[in-house]
């Protein structure tokens, strides 16, 4: 355990700008990885009902109806 903890130190702590950097990052990631979750609950939870979902019958109901 005290060789992660010196190795987590000498690699992310000791420098402020790597410190910075690695925060930063993990902030992006972690909001990245959030968005795509929330996402994909969303849509799952909404599977039928969305604009992307019911697009496609419309889009075919006015071509059908331009073509009469």
């Amino acid at each position: 355990m005290a060789g992660l903890t010196s190795f987590v130190y000498n690699t992310v702590f000791r420098s402020n700008v790597t410190m910075l950097t690695t925060v930063f990052a993990s902030a992006f990631a972690m909001q990245l990885a959030f968005d795509t979750g929330s996402d994909r609950i969303w849509d799952s939870i909404n599977r039928g009902r969305q604009w992307k979902d019911v697009k496609v019958r419309y889009v075919q109901k006015a071509e059908d109806d331009d073509d009469e």
